[in-house]
């Protein structure tokens, strides 16, 4: 569900972005405005490479790791024996937005950015990568302390530092 509904924000923002701030025909220039004043400004930007426009021009190679990725997780998902729901929110949010930005990539050959920051100077980024930056971090911390694996891990630890399994009863489990 998270990837969907950042593959829909990813679209719908772009949409937008591109109908009323990408350059006007013959101009060259490119409207902006602050969308939150002091912290974030509007500015279109077509990104041809990654962050930081890194790897400009391997437009495909990056729709061919967002493709790698998603697969990846979808496998994680089904094949984890437990998985917590904040590990699979982060990783919707990381394939979601890897999708948003793949979907530029093919459609257009770059990526359509337009959130600047004011406060530091910053890459411009869109909602994908909001998607990708946060969904990793959520994912990461889902894993290592809300997973239901890792607790079972820790259960298991302790009934063998006790002289039991996980599945010896003697301890006063149920």
């Amino acid at each position: 569900m998270a990837a969907l509904l950042f593959v829909v924000l990813d679209r719908v923002t772009k949409l937008l972005v591109q109908a009323h701030l990408s350059p006007r025909p013959f101009s060259g220039d490119s409207f902006e405005a602050p969308l939150i004043p002091g912290i974030v400004r509007l500015y279109y930007v077509e990104n041809r490479g990654a962050a930081f426009s890194l790897g400009e021009g391997s437009g495909w190679l990056f729709v061919l790791v967002a493709l790698f990725v998603t697969v990846a997780a979808v496998v994680y998902l089904r094949r984890a024996p437990l998985v917590s729901r904040i590990e699979a929110i982060g990783l919707g949010m990381v394939v979601g937005g890897g999708i948003g930005n793949a979907i530029d990539r093919i459609c257009f050959g770059y990526v359509v950015d337009f959130l600047a920051t004011e406060f530091i100077d910053f890459p411009v980024f869109n909602v994908a990568d909001i998607g990708i930056t946060c969904g990793v971090v959520i994912a990461f911390l889902g894993f290592m302390f809300l997973s239901p694996a890792n607790a079972l891990e820790g259960d298991d630890a302790g009934a063998k530092a006790a002289g039991g399994s996980k599945d010896d009863n003697r301890g006063g489990g149920l």
